[in-house]
């Protein structure tokens, strides 16, 4: 006779097995179902649309927009504090602006920052702006401007001379929309010095018009 203990582990046994397998069927149903359901609703890599092209069209419906002023930096000085807990950086900028039509300007600003130094002398170079009178390319005449110990000249030239200066009136006049000038620094070498003696002489450069309507007369009169 069969051992009715033997008999009943045989059935736990088959239970488990069968509780195993519904398991696993209801697992692959699962997995199955759930791809099924991706692909009809469109959650994988085919049902996604294309991004591409979208930036492209972003950046060529941008146009570049043209700043109103050329802007030069001509100096920048760092100066340093010593105090109790360390040391303290300061920053000074001298810039040079410019809408190369003939007007310019200078500014001279400090701040604890690079950038809002800079900032600073751009503002102040924008309300301090002359005018430059510019005839076929170069200056209308020779002129020697003064500032302190510093001494500028400036003298007329040919068109395909080009700009023959320094670094501080290179940038006045490139920023004013001069292309043909001779100039020679014959005092100190000190760049805000010197910048201040350019401004000196372009501040007392004559326009033909402007003598003209000092004059009274129009241009052919005073030409003859």
């Amino acid at each position: 006779m069969d051992n009715p203990q033997e008999t009943s582990l045989e059935n736990s046994n088959t239970e488990v097995k069968a509780e195993g397998r519904g398991r696993a069927s209801t697992r692959i149903r699962t997995r199955s179902e759930a791809t099924s359901g991706e692909a009809s609703s469109g959650g994988g890599t085919e049902g996604r649309r294309p991004r591409e092209g979208r930036g492209r069209e972003r950046s060529r419906d941008r146009e570049p927009v043209e700043k109103e002023f050329v802007e030069k930096l001509v100096k920048l000085n760092r100066t340093a504090k010593v105090v109790k807990g360390g040391r303290r950086f300061s920053f000074s900028a001298l810039t040079v602006i410019g809408d190369r039509k003939g007007n310019v300007g200078y500014g001279f600003g400090k701040a604890n920052d690079v950038s809002e130094a800079i900032r600073k002398s751009i503002e102040k170079a924008k309300r301090n702006m002359i005018s430059l009178p510019i005839k076929n390319g170069t200056i209308p005449h020779e002129i020697q401007g003064m500032f302190k110990s510093s001494r500028v000249l400036l003298k007329p030239a040919c068109s395909g001379t080009g700009i023959i200066a320094g670094g501080p009136v290179r940038a006045i006049m490139e920023a004013g929309g001069v292309t043909d000038i001779l100039s020679k620094s014959l005092g100190a070498s000190s760049q805000y010095n010197v910048v201040k003696a350019t401004f000196d002489g372009i501040s007392r450069m004559l326009d033909a018009r402007q003598i003209a309507k000092n004059r009274g007369k129009s241009l052919k009169e005073l030409w003859g």
